[in-house]
């Protein structure tokens, strides 16, 4: 192999190389995306679960009151709450 072919071989070699270089880049970066967009989500679901967990509460004092209330009134209620 000539110095020329060597030459063009390795110049063929480092452009692949900084291709690769370059797309691995890329994934990082759509990594770190994928990564941000998971904790949102997960911060999203933490906070959905919260509000849920009051609601069932406020629920369930709502359901005591209106028991209590019917109770005390003599209502009769039509289902079972």
């Amino acid at each position: 192999m000539n110095d020329d072919q060597f030459t063009k071989l390795f110049k063929y070699v480092e452009q692949r190389f900084d291709t690769i270089d370059k797309r691995f880049d890329e994934l990082k970066h759509d990594q770190a995306d994928i990564r941000g967009a998971i904790g949102e989500l997960s911060a999203q679901v933490r906070d959905y679960h919260n509000e849920m967990t009051v609601t069932s509460h406020q629920m369930d004092k709502l359901r005591d009151a209106i028991l209590q209330i019917a109770k005390e009134t003599g209502v009769k209620l039509s289902a079972e709450i």
